[in-house]
């Protein structure tokens, strides 16, 4: 993986989420793709499960604004970046605004294989 392998897939997992397009979210994903959800969630197992949760996140926001830096490439071929997103969240009345590190492994195809996040939140009224 490049950095720009990184910074690809990366646009494609921020465009798809703006868009609330859950199809195309999990199409970033291998089939068989580990997504670890924070550091304390169980990790999410294939297309299945991958998108259900997405699904369930997406359903509760609006006017999702994502960004992105990659940071480096480990050794071991992983991408390291660093994400933000802002979204208007109608059921809170809120405005949420995240910000963390992904951890990113690509196989042959593009496809992310494994995935982990970290980020902190804060909220503010809409």
């Amino acid at each position: 993986m490049t950095i720009d392998d990184l910074d690809r897939w990366l646009d494609a997992y921020g465009r798809a989420w703006e868009r609330r397009d859950v199809n195309a979210f999990v199409a970033c994903f291998a089939e068989d793709a580990v997504y670890q959800w924070g550091p304390w969630s169980e990790p999410l197992r294939g297309h299945d499960e991958i998108g259900a949760q997405t699904e369930q996140a997406v359903s509760r926001q609006d006017g999702v604004r994502f960004g992105h830096e990659p940071l480096a490439i480990t050794p071991d071929g992983r991408g390291i970046a660093r994400w933000w997103v802002s979204m208007h969240v109608p059921a809170e009345g809120t405005i949420e605004e995240d910000e963390g590190i992904f951890l990113v492994t690509l196989g042959a195809d593009g496809r992310c294989t494994d995935f982990r996040e970290w980020w902190n939140s804060r909220s503010q009224p809409a």
